[in-house]
């Protein structure tokens, strides 16, 4: 099976003279099931849609956008696999140098917030044909939100871009009731009755069994209406529990549909058991995104660990959809096939790679509760722990001729994995699934930080750090904890990071890289970081705001290098913690900065005693420590 049509050229060559859908995309074009631009073409495809894929058109030339002509029934339009800002700047609002969805990583190939720029210019040019916009960009802004790079609450992403429609959330079904409702003749304002759609109108006197939020303006004015706003936009995330939100606007009325139902099992096996090429387009000459999940099997979706910070229960939900056993295998012998495939499948996983299954058995029929979550802060009596389909899995695709290794590389909540009583699975990811460090995420140590985050407390951390270490000498293996952490997170001040830092130190680890805290539409930690208020219980949260303050919760986590001394000193010296300033065992840093070899004098100053007086051959004021 063939690439898609990325050109009119293209187009001709296989056999269409207009195609059902144009798909617009901020990515460069890659047909691998990692992509969502992959899964809906390919999905509207096997249901007997014509699709052109316009990837990463100039935005300064029309041209770009009328090649294909008029498609039929409309215009699809994604800002691509990751938020727009977040591709293109860091924490510190910096300009990225690369873009590892472009062509050989070259940034500047879409404009900020693609979703608005592709559906202004499409509609200006084909003004009576519908643009309908989704991806996580469009799912993450479907009402009104914290916008961190321009510091202020934007509106939804519908209102901005004037997309005829919206489709949030993983979008397989949706995408197919919207092409099926436009070929039998409606119009796109008459879309107003599918799950995972957001639509706008200026009457909602046949909207029923909704919940009225705040308008707009009043979340603009107010700080703590945005955070009760946020509040039971997160409490209607599940597809069976949800209620339909309706947000006010000036003339206007925002109406977000219950989210897609999760994807049954056999629903995901004929997602992934499409024709993907499984790389990029050959026009392109690398793109560096392809390298981590060419070899890499999605194994399920959604996410019921709920951290605070992150994003995807928001997009997928809470309820997890799973694959077959026999979907993934043959998956994996297709993989083993191809030229460049040499001997190591990267990961079979998903957001959490140990979530395979949902949560309890409740959560199919009545979706996942509204006002508890399924780990934090203790699991729930309703939890089932099970490793067992999972392991039966990775033994599946480890046995396939050619697989010399099957690592597990998205992400383990170790958490679940201490409550299972059967050691059974954490016996074989020690054995087989560990590539000499395996990453997992406590995020921090102080309790007050974890709880903001919704993680748990640091004793079942060590608890499984110590297990860890048990297994590997049981195995006699030589392998390592990396734990992911997260600096300047709201509810974490200096006392906070200092506490991480110490605990850095008695572990003799030093972090190569440092996550900041970045507010991203969607989660809870964004509206406390914008409100300073926690959205479930509305009490203040602390948020570091200042860009130095970052900087010395940043520093404090790399407290080792000779750069970071200044900011370390100046973080111990404000916090009133100067007892960890000198030479003793619990220090972070010396009473000297490495390096540099300051005057008697300055050294005195520092010491916070009175400076040299010398008086003949005699030197005063240096009292003996």
């Amino acid at each position: 099976m063939a690439f898609l049509p990325t050109t009119r050229e293209e187009m001709l060559q296989q056999g269409y003279e207009q195609v059902d859908f144009v798909y617009v995309s901020g990515d460069a074009y890659v047909d691998h099931p990692s992509f969502g631009c992959a899964i809906i073409t390919r999905v509207l495809q096997a249901y007997g849609y014509s699709c052109a894929i316009l990837a990463q058109p100039d935005w300064h030339n029309d041209d770009e956008f009328t090649q294909f002509g008029e498609p039929r029934l409309g215009f699809l339009v994604s800002a691509g696999n990751i938020d727009s800002m977040v591709n293109h700047y860091s924490v510190n609002k910096r300009r990225r140098d690369k873009d590892y969805y472009s062509d050989e990583g070259v940034m500047g190939k879409r404009p900020d917030r693609p979703t608005i720029v592709y559906t202004q210019i499409l509609k200006r040019l084909y003004p009576h044909k519908p643009v309908m916009i989704g991806g996580i960009e469009a799912s993450l802004r479907r009402l009104s939100h914290y916008d961190y790079w321009d510091d202020k609450v934007r509106r939804s992403i519908l209102m901005d871009s004037q997309a005829d429609l919206l489709m949030y959330g993983m979008g397989e079904n949706t995408i197919v009731e919207v092409a099926d409702a436009l070929a039998s003749g409606l119009e796109a304002k008459d879309i107003c009755y599918i799950r995972g759609t957001v639509w706008k109108t200026k009457s909602i006197e046949y909207v029923s069994d909704y919940i009225m939020l705040p308008s707009y303006e009043e979340v603009c004015k107010d700080k703590r209406t945005y955070a009760k706003s946020f509040h039971i936009q997160h409490e209607n995330i599940d597809a069976i529990a949800a209620k339909v939100l309706v947000e006010p606007y000036d003339g206007w009325y925002v109406v977000q549909n219950q989210p897609p139902l999760p994807l049954t099992q056999e629903e995901m096996d004929f997602t992934y058991s499409l024709p993907y090429e499984r790389t990029y387009h050959p026009k392109y000459k690398y793109i560096p995104a392809i390298e981590e999940v060419q070899f890499s099997i999605v194994s399920n979706r959604g996410c019921f660990g709920s951290c605070a910070f992150c994003a995807i229960t928001h997009h997928q939900g809470r309820v997890i959809s799973t694959r077959s056993k026999e979907s993934i295998v043959e998956e994996a012998k297709r993989i083993t096939e191809m030229p460049n495939f040499k001997g190591y499948i990267h990961d079979v996983g998903g957001p959490t790679a140990n979530f395979s299954r949902e949560a309890c058995d409740k959560q199919r029929e009545f979706g996942a509760c509204k006002s508890r979550e399924c780990l934090f802060p203790k699991p729930c009596n309703n939890l089932i722990v099970d490793h067992s389909r999972y392991l039966d899995i990775l033994r599946a695709v480890r046995e396939l001729p050619r697989v010399k290794k099957v690592f597990i590389r998205s992400g383990i909540r170790y958490d679940y994995l201490m409550y299972d009583k059967n050691d059974e699975f954490f016996d074989e990811l020690v054995q087989h699934h560990i590539s000499g460090q395996l990453k997992v995420a406590p995020e921090h140590i102080s309790a007050e930080v974890l709880d903001k985050m919704g993680k748990p407390r640091k004793e079942l951390y060590l608890k499984f750090v110590e297990k860890f270490k048990q297994k590997n000498e049981q195995f006699h293996k030589d392998q390592y904890i990396v734990p992911y952490l997260m600096s300047s997170h709201p509810g974490c001040d200096l006392n906070g990071a200092i506490e991480l830092a110490c605990y850095l130190k008695k572990i003799h680890h030093t972090p190569k890289q440092v996550q900041d805290f970045y507010p991203t539409p969607g989660t809870p930690a964004t509206c406390m970081y914008y409100t300073g208020l926690d959205p479930k219980t509305m009490k203040p949260v602390y948020v570091a705001r200042t860009h130095e303050e970052k900087a010395m919760q940043r520093a404090l986590m790399q407290f080792t290098y000779p750069q970071n001394y200044d900011l370390v000193y100046k973080a111990l010296k404000t916090a009133g913690r100067m007892d960890l300033v000198g030479n003793g065992p619990k220090c972070l840093i010396p009473y000297q900065k490495p390096g540099h070899f300051p005057s008697r004098r300055d050294q005195g100053k520092r010491y916070g005693q009175k400076p040299y007086a010398k008086k003949g051959n005699e030197r005063k004021g240096m009292k003996k420590r």
